[in-house]
């Protein structure tokens, strides 16, 4: 005779995100670590502070502006201007085949000395003087760079809303614009929503780069506080840990958005 249990399982957008134990784990070592060695461990945590509120300026200030250079992008690409097609899509080629660390020595050493010399031939004084600010021009890098990735996102959705949609909103009486605006878009960002939060990961990993152009982030001040105490493994464990909470706790709000959009088709 065979027995069977009732069990009552919850709907999946319901059940707890188990993964939020492995950040909860990596928090508690992190205070364990701190209270157990304060020399270097909790130490290491105060000098690089600093670096950390940087981390996250410079990475949600690309972010946003990632986000806009993306749209229009995106747009570009569908364009049936061939002009603005051509340049969008050789920006994306071009850009995608360049490493991000070459890209930002390049907008912190190279675009500035053009500007200079492009300012001493035209008698432009502000230009010929001017001096690169590290931060502008670390976002800058990063926003060129990931502006181009997230073209290719807002085109791929875009393209995935059946035409027929767009068509029916024409019918109605409504302008391309607002066809776009009011019908196409609203589904465009749900359905990319979870690569969009993906790529939000990658630019806060990415945005240890920065630290080669002068950029006093979380691993520059890593690398400072292993050059005064010569402790390479005490500081880079406790580094390492930190950049881990940053990208589980990203990672959990983009499976939470996931969850959610998910949620929003099935209805």
């Amino acid at each position: 005779m065979t027995t069977e249990k009732n069990e009552i399982s919850l709907p999946s957008e319901q059940r707890p995100d188990a993964w939020w134990w492995l950040l909860a784990t990596v928090i508690a070592l992190i205070v364990i670590l701190a209270l157990w060695k304060p020399t270097p461990y909790r130490d290491i945590v105060i000098f690089v502070r600093d670096g950390l509120v940087v981390t996250l300026w410079v990475t949600v200030a690309a972010y946003v502006l990632t986000l806009i250079v993306g749209l229009f992008g995106g747009f570009g690409r569908l364009s049936g201007n061939r002009v603005v097609y051509g340049l969008t899509t050789f920006y994306v080629e071009i850009v995608r085949g360049i490493p991000l660390l070459v890209q930002l020595i390049w907008w912190y050493y190279a675009f500035p000395g053009i500007l200079r010399n492009f300012g001493e031939s035209m008698g432009i004084g502000v230009l010929a003087n001017y001096s690169p600010n590290p931060y502008i021009m670390a976002i800058a890098g990063l926003v060129f760079c990931y502006g181009a990735y997230m073209t290719e996102i807002y085109r791929a959705g875009i393209q995935s809303i059946p035409k027929g949609q767009t068509e029916a909103a024409l019918s109605l009486g409504m302008t391309r614009y607002q066809a776009m605006r009011f019908v196409v878009m609203p589904q465009t960002f749900r359905i990319i929503l979870p690569p969009m939060g993906n790529e939000f990961i990658a630019l806060l990993k990415d945005s240890s780069l920065v630290s080669a152009v002068a950029v006093a982030d979380l691993t520059r001040r890593g690398r400072e506080y292993m050059a005064a105490h010569f402790l390479p493994v005490e500081t880079w464990v406790m580094v390492a840990l930190i950049y881990l909470v940053l990208t589980l706790f990203s990672a959990r709000i983009v499976a939470w958005i996931e969850r959610r959009t998910q949620m929003v088709k099935a209805h």
